[in-house]
């Protein structure tokens, strides 16, 4: 586990490298944040941006949502990953948004956490995002980087890592440091390739060693 001292260098670390990072879901009110987080699920921004792209054109409310036939609804977001339940949650929350919000999508995270298709991952994107209330939202990314330097065990489930990231990191920094470990993972320390022999974070990095240990091996093996 690292030190407060080591700590601190990963995040000056990761403000160096991406010191513009924050959310690359398009999107210009909470409401179709909340659309956009939910159908980023097992699915890439990139390709989520392009869906919402033409599906924000046509519905606009949450009134937009429910008017439409479930069957369009799904069509217009066929090409992303579990498209069919995503139309279900799409038009539940818009539901619950109108009898429950006013139509208007909740600051806490409680209350977001109620809204079908929305887990603690969204709701903690979702006010960080939209609301600026500090957050610490564990994806993929975040959760494989947290282990990979030793932030957190590799045992620890995403809750977790989210309250070790939490308890390690002044508040203030919640949020500018949840999107910078996503850019991190996304671009740099990714899941197959990560890109270990440029890192500047290797030497506090368990799994880049070993991979570059492995490599070095390999490497030997093949010129004899």
């Amino acid at each position: 586990m690292l030190t407060k001292v080591q700590i601190k260098r990963v995040l000056d670390t990761l403000e160096d490298m991406y010191p513009e990072a924050d959310c690359e879901l398009v999107h210009d009110n909470p409401f179709e944040l909340v659309i956009a987080v939910l159908l980023s699920a097992q699915c890439t921004d990139q390709l989520v941006n392009k869906v919402t792209a033409t599906l924000f054109q046509k519905y606009h409310t949450p009134e937009d949502f429910l008017a439409v036939p479930l069957e369009e609804l799904q069509a217009n977001i066929r090409s992303i990953g579990l498209y069919r339940n995503k139309a279900k949650n799409i038009q539940k929350l818009a539901q619950t948004l109108l009898d429950e919000f006013d139509g208007q999508v909740p600051k806490s995270k409680q209350e977001l956490e109620t809204l079908a298709g929305v887990g603690r991952k969204t709701a903690n994107v979702v006010a960080s995002v939209a609301f600026d209330i500090p957050a610490i939202a564990v994806d993929t990314h975040v959760e494989r980087v947290s282990k990979r330097l030793g932030i957190c065990r590799w045992k620890d489930s995403p809750i977790e890592v989210e309250n070790t990231l939490m308890k390690k990191i002044p508040k203030e920094a919640w949020s500018d440091t949840h999107h910078r470990l996503i850019f991190f993972g996304r671009y740099h320390c990714k899941a197959r390739n990560p890109n270990c022999p440029n890192c500047p974070l290797l030497d506090l990095c368990r799994e880049g060693q070993k991979r570059l240990r492995k490599k070095e091996r390999d490497d030997e093996s093949n010129n004899h």
